[in-house]
């Protein structure tokens, strides 16, 4: 007799980021992207790690509210942001708004590490499982020639700090201390263990990886 398949319902990812959903299918998922519209505002004094886990947790409880059967499908939802302590007051940089905004990030990016947060919430059959993952980054200096041709590009427009390490800023980046996909927008190999830890994840989910390779 052959080998038993394990069916698992499809995963739902709470999150309209194309990166994030690029990277799930690196390991050979496909998931149903329902967006959460929540409000991405930091409170007052809430330190980074709780901001990002709050988000994502909002994130993930909205989209299930949508489902008719919440506990019957994985839903991931996930939130990154960048923190930087400078030497003025620390600050989580958000997606810029503006040119000028995008500009300001660079300018105070450069020569100086900052930490990438992703923090993400995973629910299943009524189980949660999430974590908070840091990564350090590094840039080098930048000319102002350079923020400005970044700028221009627009590559910006939607990531956290103004910038996205897998295009053209990869270049910006002197060293990385710590997961790369979760400066992308989601730390895969946590989210690969958690979704197996609660059942999420077919067995066989290796060799469907290996076929969309």
């Amino acid at each position: 007799m052959g080998a038993t398949t394990t069916i698992v319902p499809r995963l739902v990812l709470a999150s309209a980021s194309p990166r994030r959903r690029e990277l799930l299918g690196y390991a050979g998922l496909d998931p149903e992207v329902i967006p959460a519209d929540v409000d991405e505002t930091q409170h007052p004094g809430e330190a980074p790690l709780d901001y990002a886990r709050r988000v994502a947790s909002d994130k993930a409880r909205v989209v299930a509210a949508r489902l008719p059967d919440p506990i019957a499908r994985p839903i991931l939802a996930a939130d990154t942001i960048v923190h930087l302590d400078d030497g003025r007051a620390p600050a989580v940089l958000g997606k810029p708004e503006s040119p000028d905004e995008a500009r300001a990030m660079l300018s105070r990016l450069q020569s100086r590490r900052h930490r990438v947060v992703t923090a993400y919430q995973l629910a299943y059959r009524g189980a949660e499982r999430g974590r908070a993952v840091e990564t350090w980054v590094t840039f080098r200096a930048l000319k102002p020639a350079e923020i400005e041709g970044y700028v221009g590009s627009e590559e910006w427009r939607g990531k956290a700090g103004g910038y996205a390490i897998q295009g053209l800023a990869g270049a910006f980046v002197r060293a990385v201390d710590g997961s790369y996909t979760n400066v992308v927008g989601l730390p895969l190999c946590e989210v690969i263990e958690d979704l197996e830890a609660l059942g999420a994840l077919a067995a066989d989910w290796a060799l469907t990886a290996g076929r969309h390779a």
